[in-house]
């Protein structure tokens, strides 16, 4: 029975001795009994990684005319819907990771094998309701690609779980004030390895939350996604959002990027908030963005967000974008008229009336008014209304 190919691979041939001459060690890739060379010496690994991915996707090309599902591997699909539709995704890198995790699990597998037991089967596999119904949804968008160009007869459906409960954890304006203070006071600590106080911790001059203040700051008072503070600027310039210092607009869309469903719309930023962001750009506390670690924008805070939730000992789960729903619950509660509060936010007003109505001051109001007053009041302006109505058609009888 023959051996079953392996498939493109990386091998490091070890170093030959020819004559006098000594040839080094280089990475080649085997493919069957192709040997291909890729110039890479021993030290080179990740560029001969490189060019095996590069290989691999220069001999593999799904095939493009239509088929029966029975004989359409998912796979094909995942990669069509990659190259077709992935530049015109935002986060490419979070796109990649989730076609690499569908593909990790449906790849091999049939279009026709997707029922809705191996959906649910998907579902305990990733572990996260959440996560794996966002996987699914890329899955359904691929699906429906491949529909699109013709290449695949049949109807596939992809049952997706149930979403999760809405998260309705916000702040208080006395956690928010301790949030900020823990991450403006706390001082890193390290071990003494010498002298007479060695193995005690110490704390040193160094802050590094510091950094998460100012984001939390930003995040109450504008109600913006944490993704467009990372990259919140005092400067114009690419890839990044933008707040005009001179004129107060926060312009929340990173410059030469497309209009998402996100509605990351500009919105004017609060007179005490932007005093503090004026006073960082004019003693050089910000330098190209205004949040920063050590000189250099962040990518993300989840880590030190976490570790300030905890010094703070806030209860529940509190997350970066637990900012976001903070300053809805406020702008509700402050009763600021719901379609203003959707535009400063960046919203629809049918989804902050649907998830923050509630806290808004006259939320159902006049039901509990009308359920305490008089019948009277009510049946006063129906009776003659009544009355008029029988008269009139007496007199027309007569």
């Amino acid at each position: 029975m023959p051996r079953q190919s392996k498939g493109a691979r990386l091998w490091l041939r070890p170093a030959r001795r020819r004559g006098t001459h000594v040839a080094s060690a280089v990475w080649i890739i085997l493919d069957g009994k192709r040997h291909i060379a890729t110039g890479c010496l021993k030290r080179q690994a990740r560029e001969a990684v490189k060019q095996l991915a590069a290989y691999i996707a220069e001999k593999y090309q799904p095939t493009r005319h239509a088929r029966d599902i029975d004989r359409i591997d998912i796979a094909d699909v995942l990669s069509i819907y990659l190259e077709d539709c992935g530049p015109q995704v935002i986060d490419q890198p979070k796109l990649e990771r989730c076609i690499g995790r569908l593909n990790e699990y449906w790849g091999g597998k049939m279009l026709s094998q997707i029922t809705a037991a191996e959906c649910r089967r998907y579902v305990k596999h990733r572990g996260k309701v959440g996560g794996a119904r966002a996987d699914l949804e890329t899955l359904r968008a691929a699906i429906n690609h491949h529909a699109k160009e013709n290449l695949h007869y049949g109807t596939v459906r992809v049952t997706l779980p149930a979403k999760g409960a809405p998260r309705d954890r916000w702040l208080t304006r006395s956690e928010a004030a301790k949030l900020i203070w823990a991450c403006w006071r706390y001082r890193e600590r390290q071990t003494v390895h010498r002298g007479r106080h060695k193995g005690q911790l110490i704390a040193t001059d160094r802050r590094p939350l510091r950094h998460l203040a100012k984001f939390i700051l930003i995040g109450l008072y504008t109600g913006t996604r944490a993704g467009a503070i990372a990259s919140a600027s005092p400067y114009r310039q690419d890839g990044h959002s933008f707040v005009d210092l001179d004129q107060g607009i926060f312009y929340r869309l990173a410059i030469g990027r497309r209009a998402t469903n996100k509605r990351q719309t500009p919105a004017p930023v609060p007179p005490r908030l932007l005093a503090h962001m004026r006073r960082w750009a004019r003693r050089g506390i910000v330098t190209s963005h205004f949040v920063e670690w050590q000189g250099a924008p962040v990518k993300s805070v989840k880590t030190g967000f976490k570790h300030a939730v905890k010094l703070a000992a806030l209860w529940g789960k509190v997350t970066p974008h637990t900012l976001r729903h903070t300053a809805a619950t406020w702008l509700m509660q402050r009763g600021v008229p719901i379609w203003q509060a959707a535009g400063y936010l960046g919203m629809s007003a049918e989804m902050l009336e649907r998830t923050y109505g509630h806290h808004h001051p006259e939320y159902m109001r006049v039901a509990a008014q009308a359920i305490t007053s008089k019948q009277s009041q009510n049946v006063s302006l129906v009776i003659p209304l009544v009355k008029q109505e029988n008269e009139s058609g007496k007199r027309q009888k007569g």
